[in-house]
């Protein structure tokens, strides 16, 4: 009696790929080549995935949802500010990618043109955003309710072009247990939270509008 062949599942669909991605050094041509090298079908691989291209952000996506998964787990991390949730993430993010380092390496230098490259990191930008809403506090919040939507699309895009300037450093980091990273990640984000003190903001817009209401009155 012939056995059955073990379904094949989401996770592994998703090795496979990265195996190969690493054996090869190059992307799959097709699905169709993928699927037959690594004995499924076409169609088991689109009950989970609509193109190659889909599955490539779904790996670094994997790679910031299981850092959410791993901040959870820490009793303390809900009591921490948002300076310490963002460190938190990070060294807990680059664990995660260092522990995968020869795909992210391979996957993100794999097409000559960068732009392509950065296209997988499409679901990792969205939902990085999102946490950064998340977390985001009132301490930097402007008091003002008009300006806080522009202040928070602000935030978000600051913080994923860091995030962007942190993974090329470690991409590039030659040092021992990427030490080095470590310290960038601790100058930068301390940095970018000095630079989020919205307490002169706050300030200069009630100076703002001191001046812009004593004008106006002046004339009447």
């Amino acid at each position: 009696m012939a056995t059955k062949n073990k379904t094949i599942t989401r996770d592994d669909i998703v090795s496979k790929y990265m195996d190969e991605v690493l054996e090869k050094g190059q992307k799959p041509k097709s699905v169709y080549h993928f699927a037959k090298e690594n004995d499924f079908t076409e169609a088991e691989f689109y009950s989970f995935f609509g193109t190659l291209e889909g599955l490539e952000k779904e790996i670094f996506r994997l790679f910031f949802a299981n850092t959410i998964d791993l901040l959870h787990k820490n009793t303390d991390y809900q009591e921490y500010d948002m300076k310490n949730k963002m460190l938190s993430f990070y060294f807990t993010f680059f664990e995660i990618l260092t522990a995968n380092r020869s795909y992210v390496l391979q996957a993100l230098k794999i097409d000559r043109n960068p732009i392509r490259n950065l296209v997988q990191l499409t679901s990792l930008r969205e939902g990085f955003k999102e946490y950064v809403s998340e977390i985001l506090t009132d301490d930097y919040r402007l008091e003002q309710e008009k300006f806080q939507k522009f202040q928070e699309k602000a935030i978000q895009e600051s913080a994923w072009l860091q995030l962007m300037m942190t993974i090329k450093f470690w991409m590039d980091d030659e040092s021992a247990a990427f030490e080095k990273t470590d310290i960038f990640i601790e100058k930068s984000v301390n940095a970018s939270f000095e630079l989020m003190n919205v307490a002169p903001l706050n300030h200069l817009l009630d100076f703002g509008k001191f001046l812009f209401k004593e004008k106006i009155y002046s004339k009447q």
